[in-house]
């Protein structure tokens, strides 16, 4: 176990299946208790998008936070916490990189090429969020971002921006904007893959397509 300067405790292991799953299971187990945060040098069965893994390698950011909902801004409607907690750590990275954007609702891009994700995940009373990056290219050929940062130094930068909780009507001001990338892209919902071109954004981070409304639940 270790600790950084933020005040919300970060334990560290060399590999994990995931660690999404590590800190979902130790809280609901009661051996963690919320707000923490757990980061992996390795994860070998990570939770990706449509139940994908996502496979990482040392170097790269593998790291999971566990925040209580009553913590989060009261604003904040929870089918969009991929957004927030993703925009959020799309902000830390701009100081590395200018090209990173996020991909609605939870994919962080380079260009076309996603290098990482978020899923976020409701248990109790409690928010787990599961961020997996490339910050190296991978073995799979995979493209990273190239950034020179430490995942620990990058999970420490990450927490003490995430404990300001800025309000999600902040947060939805400046990735109104940034959507407007997302739309030469698709997304699969209920196993379909929908286009983004004529998608509408609504205040609360979900979509309208084709008079239908779509969240992201994830």
């Amino acid at each position: 176990m270790s600790e950084g300067d933020s005040k919300l405790e970060i334990q560290s292991f060399p590999k994990l299946a995931s660690t999404q799953q590590y800190l979902t299971d130790a809280i609901g187990e009661g051996r963690l208790k919320a707000p923490v945060a757990v980061i992996a040098e390795e994860q070998y069965a990570g939770i990706g998008s449509r139940a994908n893994n996502w496979l990482g390698e040392k170097g790269n950011f593998f790291a999971s936070v566990a925040v209580p909902l009553n913590d989060l801004p009261k604003d904040l409607p929870l089918s969009s916490a991929s957004i927030y907690f993703s925009f959020i750590m799309k902000k830390v990275l701009l100081q590395f990189t200018e090209k990173i954007w996020l991909k609605w609702p939870n994919d962080f891009y380079i260009d076309n090429d996603k290098v990482g994700g978020t899923i976020t995940k409701l248990g109790g009373n409690v928010l787990v969020c599961g961020i997996g990056i490339n910050l190296k290219k991978s073995s799979g050929g995979y493209r990273g971002i190239d950034v020179k940062i430490s995942p620990e130094a990058l999970l420490k930068q990450y927490l003490d921006a995430l404990e300001k909780f800025p309000g999600w009507k902040q947060v939805f001001s400046e990735y109104r904007v940034e959507f407007e990338l997302s739309r030469r892209f698709s997304v699969h919902i209920e196993n379909r893959k929908v286009s983004l071109k004529n998608a509408q954004l609504c205040e609360d981070g979900s979509l309208m397509i084709d008079g239908k409304r779509i969240y992201s639940l994830r």
